[in-house]
């Protein structure tokens, strides 16, 4: 159940979901209270207007992005890489698709080619009602590695975590039973300050190696001309998930901080 209402209840908070529900009080309340249906329309287009800024959205995911800016890499006993990466082989896909983060498993792929770790231990299982059944994702991303060239004698599964924390709890029950001391740890830019405050709450000789930057040099618009200041003024949809990505991240912090998780 908590599972569940953490993922449920942030979405009112979210931009999307708080115009929504901003939207809804202004029709209810339209022809009895006016004034208040107003204010709760310019509140939600507001909210939309900032969350789909480039300049918001950007300064959004940089303040996530920045903490662990990626440096010489030492080795380690193990290469960990966090479930998000794939999308089951589930009708009409043919087979394991990858999602937005599955840069997660090219460079993890790449830092055992690197030979920075001789194993990669590939944590995520399957949420039951989230409509995807099947195998669990570590066994999903496990075929991708496959076939990015790391053998499946390399390859450990930790199929049973449904977040963050039971990642770093399920991952730390393989480290101490194979008597590995320090893992590189592999998510995306944007999670890693949660991901390796958990692993450091936990005692695990974790080093970051993030990946999936959003936030680069070659971000779209991201110039001080004329014509770039303007368009990073407008709405757009991908700015929007974005911001909303790195709100997560946030209330993701502070959840986890409440429950005594970091």
């Amino acid at each position: 159940m908590f599972l569940y209402l953490s993922k449920l209840l942030p979405l009112f908070f979210y931009p999307l979901g708080l115009a929504c529900i901003l939207i809804v009080f202004a029709l209810v309340t339209l022809w009895k209270k006016p004034r208040q249906a107003s204010t709760a329309l310019t509140i939600a287009l507001v909210v939309l207007l900032l969350a789909s800024n480039g300049w918001v959205s950007r300064s959004l995911v940089r303040s996530l992005e920045f903490q662990n800016i990626p440096q010489e890499l030492p080795n380690a006993d193990a290469i960990v890489v966090l479930g998000g990466a794939t999308k089951p082989a589930f009708p009409p896909r043919p087979s394991v698709d990858l999602s937005e983060e599955s840069d997660r498993m090219f460079y993890a792929a790449q830092l055992y080619h690197q030979k920075k770790a001789p194993f990669v231990i590939l944590s995520g299982g399957r949420i039951d009602w989230s409509g995807a059944a099947g195998s669990s994702e570590s066994a999903d991303m496990a075929i991708v590695m496959q076939q990015l060239g790391v053998p499946e004698s390399a390859i450990i599964q930790e199929p049973d975590s449904l977040n963050t924390y039971e990642n770093a709890v399920n991952v730390k029950k393989i480290l101490q039973a194979r008597q590995f001391n320090r893992v590189l740890l592999v998510t995306s830019a944007m999670h890693m300050p949660r991901s390796l405050a958990i692993f450091n709450k936990l005692k695990i000789a974790a080093i970051p190696a993030p990946t999936d930057f959003l936030s680069s040099g070659d971000m779209q618009y991201a110039g001080n001309s004329t014509e770039a200041k303007l368009l990073n003024l407008l709405p757009e949809a991908e700015r929007l998930h974005q911001s909303t990505r790195a709100l997560k991240e946030y209330v993701g912090l502070l959840i986890y901080r409440l429950r005594g998780w970091l």
